[in-house]
Formats: C-alpha cells, sequence, structure tokens
C-alpha cells in the first residue's frame, strides 16, 4: 500500500503544476550524492574485496580436490537382417531406435545390479580415513590394516569407528559418541564383537614391522548408502548416436579410487550385458509359446459363441439391419409427408369454395391457381374444380352485362355453380377420408418398423460383445506368431559385441577450479562493495540538509525550523507564545525578518504555505509563524483552506463548526467567523464543514471580496493551503499571495518533491516562492543542529540536545 500511495504521490506531483515536461519530476541519479556515498564507502568495498578473496583461499585450502576418471565403450549389434530378405527402415527410425537402445544401456549400467557386482568386485564396503593437520583423507588401497566384517542383527552402519596402533600386534579402537565413545583394545587377526558387527582386523602384508603412527578410522558402508555414493558420482552418457558410443566418468576425491571403479563398472556390464542376453533368448521364446497355446483356446472358444449366435438369430450384420429399417422409415414419413401435404391441399380448395370466385385468373387455369392439384390422384375431383372454376369465370363475364338474377339464363349459371360447389365438397370429402386411411396404413407400417428396430440394439449389444473377444484373439494370435518369428529372425541375425575403445584415464582433478574460485570471490567482494554503496544511496532519498535543498530547487531559502520537543502533541500547537526564548521562536523570528526582503508590501500581505504532501507541518508553521508576526504588533488572520483536511482549529482547540466553505457559499459573514487567540492581534478562520467541491468554492467570485474585507482590518492574512502534491487547490491560493511558502520537512520529504517546486516556479510564473527547511538534523558533516519532530498521526518528539557520542552514533554517522 505504502508504495503504491507513493506511485500516486508522484503521478499528482507531476501533473499539479501545468503541462508535463521531459525531465523526471520524480527524482533522476543524484550523482553528487551517489559518488559522496562511494567515496565513503571504498574503505568498507577494499575491506570486503579482501574478505572475498580471503574466503576463496581458505575455501582452497580446506576444500579437498575431486578427481574424475573416463571411459569409453562402443556398443554395438551386429545383424545379419538383410541376408533374410528385410531391408533398413529408414535413417531416422534406426537413429531414434540406436537412441533408446542406449538410453536402456545407461539405465542398466546405472542399476543396483551393477552396483552389487561392483562392490563385490572392489570390496568398496569398508572406507579407511587418516586424520591430517586439519583435513581426514580417504586411503584407498595402501591402508596399514585391513577390516572384515560380519553384520549382526543390531549393526552400526555408516559410522566412523577410530583405530590408534599400540603395536605392531595390538590396536585400540573408539567407538563414536553415539555408540558410547568407548575405547577398547584387541589383537590383530583375532575376532571380536563391537558396534553389532563380528569383526577381524588384520595388518597390511605390505605396512612393515613396525606400528603406524597417526590416527585412523574406517566405516562399513550400508547397501543404501553405496547405492547413493555410486548414483551421485556415476556418470554414463551418450557421446554419438550413430557410432552406438558411451562415456562412463566416476568422480571422487581419491584419483585411484576413481580410476580402478570405471575400470570395474566395464568390466562388470560387459559380464552382465552377456548374461542377460542369454536369459532373454530363452525367456522370450518360452512366453511367447505359452500365450500362444492359451491364446488358441480362447479363440476357439469365441468362434464357437459366434456360430451359435448365427444360427440362433439368422444374422449376420445387425448394424447394416438398422440401417435398412431406418431407411425404410424415413420413406415412410417422406410418402406420410406427400399426404398430409394434399390434405392440407384440400383443406385450402374447401376454404375457397367458400368465396366468390374459385380462381381469379383471366385464363381460368385452375392448375395454375393450385398447383397441387396435379398430385391429386382423384381425377373426376380435379375436372369438377376445373368445370367450377371455368363457371365461376363465365357468371363473372355475365355479370357486367347482367345483374345477378336477373335473368332466367344468370339463374341458370348461379344455379349450375351452386350444384358444382355441392359436387366438389363431396368429393373433397371422399379424397379427405381416403387420405386419412392411407396415413393410417402409413403410421402402421412404422410402428411395425419400429418394433423390429428396438430389437435390433440387443441383438447388436449380444453380437458386438461376441466380436470383441474374437477380434481380440485374432489379432493377439496374428501379433504372436509375427513376434515369434522376429525374434527367432534377431537371434539368428544379430550377435553382441562389445569394445571398450578407451579404458579408464588417469583420473584429473575438475573442482575447485582456482582462477573460477578467486574470481567468483572477488565478484562476491565487488558485488557486496556495489551493494552496499546502492544501499546506502537508496536510503540516502530524502532532503536532510539545506544545502541539498538549494542546489536542488531555484526557490530562494527563507529559514530554518528546529525541533520542538517540548511536549509530545497529537496535532499541530501555537507554542511560540509559550516559549517565546526557544530556538524555534528564534528561528521563526529569523524567518519573519527574511520575509520583510521578499514582500512587496511592508503591511499589507497575503503569505501562503503549502507543501508536497500531508505531514511535512505546513500547519505547524503556519500557526506559529503567525504568532511570531502578531507578536510584534501586526494584526494576524489564519484561513485554513484546506477544507479536506482542516488542522488549524485544533491548532488552538476550537471548533469548526463554521468557516471558510460556509463564508463563501454566503451563510456566514467573516465577522461570524473569525476566532480569537491568547495573542491579542491573532485570530484565525478556520475551514469550517467540507464541501463536496473545494477548488469551486475558491475560484468562486467570493473569494477576492473576502480577502479584501480582510485586509482593510488585519496587516497579515496566512493562508494554510492543502498539499499541492495532492490536489490544485494550493497552486489556485498561490497566484494570489504576495509571498508563497512551501515546506519541505528534512527527513522526511523526499528529494523527488523538489522537482515539483521548480515546476511550480517554471509553469506558474512563482518568481516569489520561497522555502522552509522544517526538521533539519544533526548529522555527520550535514550541519543543522535542528529537527522538526512532527510525523503525521504521531504528533512532536521529545527534544534532545545532547550530543549522542555512543558507539551506534557514531556509526550511524559514519555511514551517513
Amino acid at each position: 500500500m505504502a508504495a503504491k500511495e507513493d506511485a500516486e504521490l508522484e503521478e499528482l506531483i507531476r501533473n499539479a503544476g501545468g503541462e508535463p515536461e521531459e525531465e523526471d519530476d520524480g527524482g533522476g541519479l543524484d550523482l553528487t550524492t551517489l559518488l559522496t556515498v562511494a567515496r565513503r564507502s571504498l574503505p568498507w568495498m577494499v575491506l570486503l574485496v579482501v574478505l572475498g578473496l580471503t574466503a576463496s583461499w581458505l575455501f582452497l585450502r580446506y576444500t579437498p580436490p575431486l578427481y574424475k576418471s573416463t571411459s569409453t565403450l562402443k556398443i554395438d549389434e551386429k545383424t545379419e537382417a538383410g541376408v533374410l530378405g528385410l531391408g533398413s527402415l529408414g535413417g531416422a527410425v534406426e537413429q531414434k531406435q540406436s537412441l533408446t537402445k542406449l538410453s536402456g544401456e545407461i539405465e542398466l549400467i546405472k542399476s543396483d545390479i551393477i552396483y552389487s557386482r561392483l562392490n563385490d568386485s572392489l570390496a568398496l564396503d569398508v572406507n579407511y580415513y587418516v586424520q591430517g593437520t586439519v583435513l581426514e583423507t580417504e586411503i584407498y588401497g595402501s591402508s596399514p590394516f585391513e577390516v572384515s566384517y560380519e553384520a549382526l542383527a543390531d549393526a552400526a552402519f555408516d559410522r566412523k569407528i577410530a583405530l590408534r596402533f599400540l603395536s605392531p600386534t595390538t590396536f585400540e579402537l573408539t567407538l563414536p559418541e553415539e555408540l558410547g565413545g568407548t575405547e577398547q583394545q584387541h589383537t590383530f587377526g583375532q575376532p571380536f564383537t563391537v558396534a553389532g558387527f563380528r569383526l577381524t582386523i588384520r595388518k597390511a602384508a605390505d605396512s612393515g614391522a613396525a606400528a603406524p603412527e597417526g590416527q585412523y578410522s574406517f566405516m562399513v558402508n550400508s547397501p543404501g548408502a553405496l547405492s547413493n555414493y555410486f548414483n551421485s558420482n556415476l556418470l554414463v552418457d551418450i557421446v554419438n548416436v550413430d557410432a552406438n558410443t558411451i562415456s562412463i566418468s566416476f568422480t571422487d576425491h581419491n584419483p585411484a579410487k576413481a580410476r580402478d571403479i570405471v575400470n570395474a563398472v566395464d568390466a562388470v556390464y560387459l559380464e552382465e550385458k552377456l548374461a542377460r542376453k542369454r536369459e532373454q533368448s530363452a525367456r522370450a521364446l518360452r512366453y511367447i509359446n505359452e500365450q500362444l497355446g492359451s491364446n488358441n483356446q480362447s479363440l476357439s472358444q469365441a468362434e464357437e459363441a459366434m456360430e451359435a449366435f448365427v444360427k440362433r438369430t439368422g444374422s449376420y450384420d445387425v448394424k447394416g439391419e438398422v440401417g435398412q429399417i431406418t431407411g425404410l422409415m424415413q420413406e415412410l414419413e417422406e410418402e406420410r409427408a406427400k399426404l398430409q401435404e394434399q390434405g392440407e391441399m384440400m383443406n385450402d380448395v374447401g376454404q375457397l369454395l367458400d368465396r366468390e370466385q374459385l380462381t381469379t385468373r383471366a385464363d381460368g387455369d385452375v392448375m395454375q391457381s393450385i398447383p397441387a392439384l396435379a398430385e391429386v390422384k382423384d381425377a373426376q375431383l380435379v375436372q369438377r374444380i376445373t368445370e367450377l372454376s371455368d363457371a365461376q369465370l363465365d357468371l363473372k363475364r355475365a355479370l357486367l352485362s347482367y345483374q345477378p338474377g336477373a335473368t332466367l339464363a344468370m339463374q341458370t349459371k348461379e344455379q349450375s355453380i351452386a350444384d358444382l360447389k355441392k359436387i366438389v365438397r363431396q368429393l373433397l370429402r371422399k379424397n379427405q377420408q381416403l387420405l386419412k386411411s392411407q396415413e393410417a396404413k402409413l403410421l402402421g407400417k412404422r410402428a411395425e418398423l419400429e418394433a423390429k428396430l428396438r430389437v435390433l440394439p440387443d441383438k447388436y449389444t449380444e453380437q458386438a460383445r461376441l466380436q470383441r473377444p474374437l477380434e481380440l484373439f485374432e489379432k493377439y494370435n496374428l501379433m504372436m506368431l509375427d513376434k515369434r518369428i522376429e525374434f527367432g529372425i534377431s537371434m539368428a541375425g544379430a550377435t553382441a559385441d562389445f569394445q571398450i575403445l578407451s579404458p579408464a584415464s588417469p583420473a584429473i582433478p575438475i573442482s575447485p577450479v582456482k582462477f573460477i574460485i578467486y574470481a567468483i570471490g572477488l565478484a562476491a567482494g565487488i558485488v557486496l562493495g556495489l551493494g552496499l554503496i546502492a544501499v546506502r544511496y537508496l536510503l540516502h532519498n530524502t532532503v536532510t540538509n539545506i544545502r541539498e535543498l538549494e542546489r536542488n530547487t531555484h526557490a530562494p531559502v527563507l529559514g530554518v525550523i528546529p525541533t520542538y520537543d517540548k511536549e509530545k502533541m497529537a496535532v499541530s500547537k501555537l507554542v511560540v507564545d509559550r516559549n517565546p526564548k526557544s530556538a524555534l521562536s528564534e528561528a521563526i523570528r529569523s524567518i519573519r525578518t527574511n520575509l520583510e526582503f521578499v514582500a512587496s508590501s511592508k503591511r499589507k500581505r497575503l503569505i501562503s504555505v503549502t507543501s508536497t504532501i500531508s505531514g511535512e507541518g505546513k500547519t505547524f508553521v503556519t500557526v506559529n509563524l503567525a504568532g511570531i508576526i502578531a507578536a510584534s504588533d501586526q494584526r494576524v488572520v489564519i484561513l485554513d483552506l484546506d477544507m479536506r483536511k482542516p488542522k488549524v482549529n485544533l491548532a488552538f482547540d476550537a471548533e469548526n463548526i463554521k468557516g471558510v466553505s460556509t463564508i463563501l457559499i454566503e451563510k456566514h459573514t467573516w465577522q461570524e467567523c473569525v476566532q480569537h487567540t491568547s495573542i491579542p492581534t491573532l485570530d484565525f478562520i478556520s475551514a469550517g464543514p467540507t464541501p463536496p467541491n473545494p477548488s469551486e468554492l475558491i475560484l468562486s467570485d467570493m473569494f477576492d471580496p473576502l480577502i479584501a474585507e480582510l485586509h482593510q482590518h488585519y496587516d497579515v492574512i496566512i493562508i494554510d493551503t492543502p498539499p499541492v502534491g495532492l490536489v490544485t487547490d494550493g497552486i489556485l491560493i498561490m497566484r494570489k499571495a504576495d509571498v508563497p511558502i512551501y515546506v519541505v520537512r528534512a527527513n522526511y520529504s523526499k528529494k523527488s518533491f523538489l522537482k515539483n517546486i521548480n515546476k511550480l516556479i517554471r509553469t506558474n510564473g512563482f518568481t516569489k516562492l520561497t522555502t522552509i527547511l522544517n526538521d533539519a538534523q544533526t548529522t555527520g558533516g550535514y550541519g543543522y543542529g535542528y529537527g522538526y519532530g512532527y510525523s503525521y498521526g504521531q504528533g512532536y518528539y521529545d527534544e534532545d540536545n545532547t550530543p549522542k557520542d555512543g558507539l551506534l552514533s557514531r556509526l550511524r554517522q559514519r555511514i551517513s
């Protein structure tokens, strides 16, 4: 939340003073400060570099070197598949198969099977050590004693047991602390029980007659520890896929041990590979024959079940029957649709009979008026409708000359039309009944087909249930036959061929690399040094002294306000009247004197006090500056125009029921809102209730007359404006002020805020804008022995001008 608020404040600062500009108003890189911090950090940086190089030397001195030995092995499968008539499968497929095969060989080499045989070959289950001046070193192949053991139920694997030669024939064992830490004396070659082992320790044949000096130890490794040891240090890589070559390398702190393990891995792997080849051949053929026998029996049973189903149902293709029935049902549906269409046409003809004319066409072609009549199979109905249409057309022509029923001929025509309509209606009813009968028959056929269709899913399900195992057994049988043929061809056409291209090379040291370690130490020292500079520079992101304020702003500095710590206050208070001889009062008097040189008018003045954000002491400066000016027999009034967050009334422990906001809306007069203080010549007008539109009230026509009336009664008007970094109300007021003052709080206001001051001067023409440094504390090399202890929401802190000469204070001054 704090980072988000800072970003919003800086964005508002960029937009508060007018149009945006190219320079970064959020604060750029201060090279002067950076160089100062870097110069002061140079001894620390040199110390960090020396510490880094020292750490590198100590690391190299006390880190045992790691050695690596490598061999190259070629795995070649010679095949005569081409002789048997099987061609190449293609380069890409062959390469993929080679990669798959080599990956399988790598897994075999790193398996527990190889590890177990490797341990049997080299006897790596017991490690021997000798204690040097600082480090303990493993002795491989040159130990002056040998240990043979038999593990009991409570064997303490992976525990170092110390051994010291007492004489050419005796020795002393010291158990580890977790096993009791006891000391025992034994004779070489005599078995004894200790730590869950039945041990027999013998002197090495080449150890000589004298007892070796020094502190030795040994450890019996558990199978799990050996497996982890091999997994951690054994590396198998593919060298060339096309050539089927792999490399086997092993790393260890003992070069001889690393080389012996690589040679042993090569030998053990080749033996295991040949043994697995022979075992694989016999097992694969046995499995294929067993599977073929059991599958043939299952296939016969599936075929018998399918044959019984066909005989019982008489259906070979149930799915085909479904399609046939579905087609018949679709044809019946089409015929039914045609019958329904004819029925609808006859209904339309019946409706036309009730009208005066069956057709209105001049040529009397009723087939063109009712095209569906051509589909009607009743020729008599079509004939009668045609006659009716002609008679109506004839009557229509006669009506052009005679009135209806005027003559006997007209009456005859009308009667003829009536008779024809009656006949057509009878024929329509007959045909409609016929159509309904045909539709009923079609529905009956459809019902029969649906009944058959409902039975088919059961038959289809049964057939599918029988077909699935039949197809599965057939495919599996063919696949196993193919596999038996393929396996026979592969066994006949391929022979295992293994070749060690290069035996284990002499182990070479691979780590630690001196150059890299020293480079890391040097780089770490430099990085830590640069990090120290960066941290110290980033911590130096606030204004701390008047020199920084003067260097980064174009506005003159009006003065410096020291800390007032006589009492803690939750809000800003008028304190200069209670401590007129304090450093705070003297500093504000100095500011009052400097105002005389800045203001154009010696008596009537309008002073505005603002800051970038809340918490920089704007209200405290306003109240106490007003108190100092009022003490010089000038009548002063304070206007609280920070309507969003009024504080002036809190400074005087007064109410804020009415004030500037009610004056500007003409609800009260300024005389009704003015409030008096303990200083006779100092009054104030609070902000009043918070309005919804503070900016519009300040721009209203009532503000300038208010200032003019106040000038008639007061010598100085001091306005507490809102922070210009948050809202633009303060800029509107600063334009009207004779002396606009900008408050900057030391060790609180960010340096980026100073950009806003320059922007206000440049874009708004505030040539008389001045600044006041608040809370300029004494730190090493910064000069001002003052600090204003106001903190937003926390009040004022106790003043303590006693120099602090402690270690913490000196360290803080040194870092500063």
